[in-house]
């Protein structure tokens, strides 16, 4: 059984809280073992020191759905401080939220995505923390998609936004502390980081090796499946396609009014993807694009997550259906994540390579080359699993 960050912070790494104030930034899925949240773990532990909760997009309780709907400031009841909100009138801790403490914890259920804005909001964490030499602790947790596979393109940063803030692949292969590490070091932050790494995770494992619990960290990631076909599949909130936002099945399913289910489903299945199998369904969202109204399309089944790629699976998925639709599909016009200017598409594909591809029948531009060896060159250093050193990191072991 591994342990968390969180867990071994109140047993054999207490020494980096005793005596601290502190506040955390955390939501519902930040939870241990025994499916405690974080805050009344370390309320518990620490007590009198907790003194302000801080949550990332949908809120502290995962209630808001999508993109820019905002979740006010609030108070916890049970815990009598303040709970502030990090995707609201600002993404980032003020000078209010900071106040009155000696370090910030970050513990928060990354997906092993780039544009799951978790990550993001920990940057801006890192950065208002070093502005005001506030030292920071993340608390690290599994990557949900495992440590050894990477895919996409980096980011371009001309296409920076709040779904990207730096130069890493669509699917980067880190742990949150890894990222941590990354940011602190690649965007010159110099923050007073610790990563409380976990013990006995490993770079190869599943999910569902870890023994833990999956607590959704956001309304549209029910399941660690929905994890693995997001990489990919979130590329759809940039077209008129639905990802499947309204169902029970989000990033599992795509679909639009105007395809035929049998004959996208056999085209899609000509390809021959590895690790995958499409499946022709109707469905009907009940909110977001084509609330409704019966959209046809596949429903996407992982067959092998070792050979699945879910970036190239989407990118086919989304060249096929321009092919065989190209009066009806269409990329969607901003704005997009506070972003009106750049294409939705492009800011979440950190490029517009995507669109060249989709779009220009005779492209043979692989959008998804990723330079693996060039990559892994770059993270070295900040890698706290399977690695043969971690001298260098400021972290506990």
């Amino acid at each position: 059984m591994i342990s968390i960050g969180l867990e071994r912070i109140v047993t054999d790494q207490r020494h980096l809280l005793d005596g601290r104030r502190f506040s955390l930034v955390m939501n519902r899925a930040s939870v241990d073992r025994n499916v405690r949240l974080a805050c009344d773990v370390l309320a518990e532990t620490f007590p009198g020191q907790l003194r302000a909760l801080l949550s990332p997009q949908h809120g502290l309780w995962g209630e808001q759905q999508a993109n820019m709907i905002e979740t006010p400031h609030g108070r916890h009841g049970r815990l009598g401080i303040p709970v502030f909100s990090l995707y609201s009138e600002t993404r980032r801790p003020t000078e209010e939220m900071l106040s009155g403490i000696d370090c910030l914890v970050v513990d928060l259920q990354d997906v092993g995505t780039r544009v799951y804005t978790f990550i993001w909001t920990m940057l801006y964490c890192l950065q208002e923390c070093a502005v005001r030499k506030i030292p920071v602790i993340v608390l690290d947790r599994p990557n949900p998609l495992g440590g050894d596979v990477a895919e996409g393109p980096l980011l371009d940063l001309r296409y920076r936004s709040f779904v990207g803030e730096a130069a890493i692949p669509m699917r980067h292969g880190l742990t949150i502390g890894e990222l941590a590490l990354l940011f602190n070091r690649t965007h010159d932050i110099h923050a007073d980081l610790t990563v409380a790494p976990m013990q006995g995770w490993r770079r190869n494992m599943q999910f569902e090796q870890t023994q833990r619990l999956w607590i959704p960290p956001s309304p549209n990631m029910p399941t660690v499946q929905t994890a693995f076909v997001y990489p990919g599949q979130v590329l759809l909130e940039g077209s008129n396609l639905s990802e499947g936002r309204g169902t029970a099945v989000p990033f599992e399913v795509a679909g639009a009014p105007f395809i035929q289910p049998d004959g996208f489903c056999a085209e899609l299945q000509s390809l021959s993807i590895e690790g995958v199998q499409f499946l022709p369904l109707r469905f009907t969202p009940a909110f977001d694009k084509w609330a409704g109204e019966s959209c046809g399309g596949v429903s996407i089944h992982v067959t092998d997550r070792s050979t699945f790629r879910s970036y190239r699976t989407t990118l086919e998925l989304l060249r096929c259906c321009r092919q065989l639709y190209p009066d009806s599909f269409r990329f969607n016009a901003p704005p997009y994540e506070y972003e009106a200017r750049l294409l939705p598409v492009d800011i979440i594909s950190g490029g517009n390579r995507v669109r060249s591809f989709v779009m220009e029948p005779t492209s043979s531009d692989s959008s998804d080359v990723l330079d693996e060896l060039a990559w892994r060159s770059e993270i070295r250093t900040d890698l706290l699993y399977g690695c043969t050193s971690t001298q260098g990191h400021n972290s506990v072991d």
